[in-house]
């Protein structure tokens, strides 16, 4: 019934999360607790929840059962199909309390509260430089690791970031900052 009514009378104490069941409650607190008793048979990565391993389990097999019925994408998880939708309809349930700008995704809502907070949690091991989203340490990275993923086709030079090669192929083109 709770689930028609729309009642959550069950609270984690950790972060105030709320639930419409006990169970629910049990499952969600092994994200605090880290206990992780799921393993895939795979590659042995562990996770909280049956339905994680499952889920998880796609990306070695590849099958993608999940379908947008709008431009025939597939997916391996139906809530990836779920948010996959809101380009189509541009539905943004998620609003930001500090300036009111609106997301299609929670975890997209989450990163952009960074900017409020301040909050760098993504620290560098190496040198510890932190950030406020996981992609710029990723691309911090390279400076420790040396790597260039981007090679220019003309002249095959390698560079660290994207931004990197596009400044670089106006010296094959001839193209200035002014002619953009």
């Amino acid at each position: 019934m709770r689930i028609h009514t729309g009642e959550k009378p069950f609270k984690c104490e950790v972060c105030d999360k709320m639930f419409t069941h006990r169970g629910s409650l049990n499952d969600h607190m092994k994200i605090h607790t880290g206990e992780k008793p799921f393993k895939c048979e795979v590659c042995d990565k562990s996770f909280s929840h049956s339905k994680s391993v499952t889920d998880h389990t796609r990306t070695h097999t590849g099958e993608k059962p999940f379908k947008c019925e709008v431009c025939d994408k597939t997916f391996n998880e139906r809530g990836s199909l779920k948010k996959h939708k809101r380009i189509h309809t541009g539905e943004k349930p998620y609003k930001c309390e500090e300036c009111n700008k609106m997301f299609a995704d929670s975890s997209t809502k989450r990163r952009h509260m960074f900017i409020h907070t301040g909050e760098k949690p993504y620290k560098c091991e190496v040198c510890d430089k932190s950030f406020n989203h996981n992609g710029n340490l990723k691309h911090h990275m390279r400076v420790h690791t040396g790597e260039k993923p981007f090679k220019c086709e003309v002249c095959y030079t390698m560079f660290r970031h994207r931004g990197g090669i596009n400044e670089h192929m106006r010296i094959h083109t001839g193209e200035t900052r002014d002619t953009i």
